[in-house]
């Protein structure tokens, strides 16, 4: 969308269907992205909307930055089976605003029976004036933030994953 596409990417250590129904579980993250509260239903399809609101009360139900987001692609992931090759699983989310457009994308690669890569993917910037290069320059100034939280989202959501009960 905007060129500032920001990607992070872990190997976990878990089987690919287990991190796909971790990550595409969107009320966890809330356990993952600081001072955040998710608002979505139980099970996500494609054309479901939920939000996720962010601030230092949004946790405890205050105000918040609201990020709304359009559930546009749920494909799980395929692992490797004979002659065919393991199949990535993506779920792309496009987020509508009131404050925050583009998209967000959590893949899930199998890589075996026991593990996978999961990559973080956002391409985001400000609602703003139509000029041309407005997603340009807030999609830059975003960048940074939205690698750090990236990172820190995967961290949390693998020790997590790979937590022993």
């Amino acid at each position: 969308m905007t060129g500032n596409r920001v990607a992070v990417s872990r190997v976990v250590g878990v089987p690919a269907a287990v991190a796909w129904a971790t990550l595409t579980d969107v009320r966890r993250h809330q356990r993952w992205v600081p001072l955040t509260r998710i608002e979505a239903p139980a099970s996500l399809a494609v054309g479901d909307t939920f939000t996720g609101v962010s601030g230092p009360t949004a946790v405890g139900g205050g105000p918040g930055l609201a990020d709304t987001m359009v559930v546009v692609r749920l494909d799980a992931p395929v692992p490797a089976s004979g002659r065919v090759g393991a199949v990535t699983g993506v779920a792309e989310l496009r987020k509508v605003g009131p404050v925050l457009l583009g998209t967000a994308e959590i893949r899930v690669r199998p890589l075996g029976a026991s593990h996978c890569e999961v990559t973080w993917v956002e391409d985001v910037h400000l609602r703003g004036p139509r000029w041309r290069v407005w997603p340009v320059v807030t999609g830059a100034v975003l960048r940074v933030p939205l690698a750090v939280m990236g990172a820190v989202v995967l961290r949390r959501a693998a020790a997590e994953m790979t937590a022993r009960p």
